[in-house]
């Protein structure tokens, strides 16, 4: 089977390769150029075809930074402007990884696209990882469909733990096998203000208020904070800690209250995405952020309703849902 294999120069995607090779696969390798970087693309490209020497494959780069920047990173942008969190994983897996590499892959008569996510496809579905502490399943949710039928993904069954080990094995995979892991938003060096800043003036000075629209404090202007975060503002006379509830962008102002106002029992989505059909009450649970725990919840249309209540329901995550069996449902951004 011929298959193009999504390269980044790390061992996740190096032993996807490799595996694939070794299964007596066709294999064609392939880095993208996503953000404006150059220095960190040079390095991962002699990574990525040092690794393709080594196996014996034919490696290419695939320029998509206007793509990226217009369907991942001014959304990004865009989303904290209007006082959301916004989740890029979610939107470059689907638009991107497997969006225009899987065009990509079918264009060069490619019948499979990997790539070294830590997922499982069962029965059309995804479904969490073997290594929980790994699982994509989150970061995947908002994929086509569609596009799951072109999909391998290697690592689903995999430890990371086992991976690195193997890896080791090979003098020309030890060195990639031992470096530091690469962050989730790979534009992000260091914190998201950095980026904002190039955009706009995020250190604008504002109101602090309560439920009530009382004025009971300052802060440091509305891009700095997210929901739930419960420092870096200023509360009168406060005799117990004081979280984010809600974020005014328009008039940049934050409301907060104490923990227990920040307990969600319902919310909306927006953009849902389903990978089966939902029955109209439709039980299972729950994700409403990457590291959450799963909670049993029901939607009702385009409205999710918790068993119990969770904290920090931040509007523009995403909320993924999964049935017992832990496949992925559906998912939704919060509204």
């Amino acid at each position: 089977m011929k298959i193009l294999v999504a390269m980044s120069g790390g061992v996740d995607s190096s032993m996807v390769a490799k595996t694939l090779k070794d299964e007596g696969h066709e294999i064609i390798g392939c880095y993208m150029k996503l953000h404006d970087n150059p220095k960190y693309h040079e390095e991962n490209i002699r990574k990525v075809k040092k690794v393709g020497e080594f196996l014996g494959i034919e490696t290419k780069v695939l320029d998509l930074q206007k793509e990226f920047q217009s369907s991942v990173y001014n959304p990004f942008v865009e989303i904290y402007k209007n006082g959301k969190t916004p989740n890029p994983c979610a939107l470059c897996n689907r638009t991107i990884k497997l969006g225009k590499l899987l065009e990509y892959a079918l264009s060069l008569g490619c019948e499979k696209l990997a790539t070294g996510h830590y997922v499982r496809v069962e029965d059309g579905l995804l479904k969490v990882a073997r290594d929980l502490s790994k699982d994509q399943s989150y970061f995947l949710a908002n994929t086509d469909p569609n596009s799951l039928k072109y999909m391998i993904f290697p690592l689903g069954n995999t430890l990371k733990s086992e991976l690195k080990e193997r890896a080791k094995k090979f003098p020309e995979l030890e060195a990639i096998a031992g470096q530091k892991e690469s962050s989730e938003i790979c534009f992000v060096e260091k914190t998201y203000i950095d980026i904002l800043q190039k955009h706009y003036d995020t250190d604008k000075p504002g109101l602090v208020k309560d439920l009530k629209g009382n004025v009971i404090g300052k802060h440091n202007g509305y891009m700095h904070y997210t929901i739930g975060k419960r420092k870096g503002f200023t509360v009168d006379v406060a005799h117990e800690p004081h979280y984010v509830l809600k974020i005014n962008s328009k008039n940049n102002e934050l409301i907060v209250g104490k923990k227990d106002e920040l307990k969600q029992s319902e919310f909306e989505l927006e953009n849902l995405n389903k990978f089966t059909k939902l029955d109209d009450d439709f039980k299972g649970y729950v994700k409403i952020r990457y590291r959450s725990p799963m909670n049993k919840a029901k939607i009702i249309d385009h409205k999710v309703y918790l068993d119990e209540p969770a904290y920090g329901i931040a509007s523009g995550q995403l909320a993924v849902f999964y049935d017992e069996n832990d496949k992925v449902i559906a998912s939704g951004f919060i509204k």
